[in-house]
């Protein structure tokens, strides 16, 4: 049986001291699994994605945009989007986040 285990998921997320570092974890045709770090400051541009996506935050705080809300979100903080909800992330300080794309009837994902 294939799987992927990772005892200490926050110990695989690097913090840049400049920008946004992401990792991928897992991708295969089920599901994306990507992890990202991003410095104080930085901005993930509000943009959309065709499957449903969570995303969880293992650190830090930022702003996260979902469609026309924007909450707050910090460690523990965890996101369900679905399809096509445009969605964007600002870190108001450094931020581990893990972000799951499940891949739906197209068998694709962004």
């Amino acid at each position: 049986m294939d799987y992927t285990f990772f005892n200490s998921l926050a110990s695989e997320i690097s913090l840049p001291e400049k920008g946004i570092l992401s990792n991928v974890l897992r991708k295969d045709e089920y599901v994306n699994i990507t992890t990202f770090g991003f410095a104080a400051g930085q901005e993930l541009s509000a943009h959309s994605a065709p499957t449903p996506a969570v995303l969880y935050f293992l650190e830090g705080a930022a702003d996260v945009r979902l469609g026309d809300d924007t909450v707050s979100a910090q460690a523990g903080s965890l996101v369900y989007m679905p399809p096509m909800l445009t969605h964007g992330i600002s870190a108001k300080s450094p931020v581990k986040m893990l972000l799951v794309q499940f891949k739906t009837g197209t068998g694709k994902a962004s």
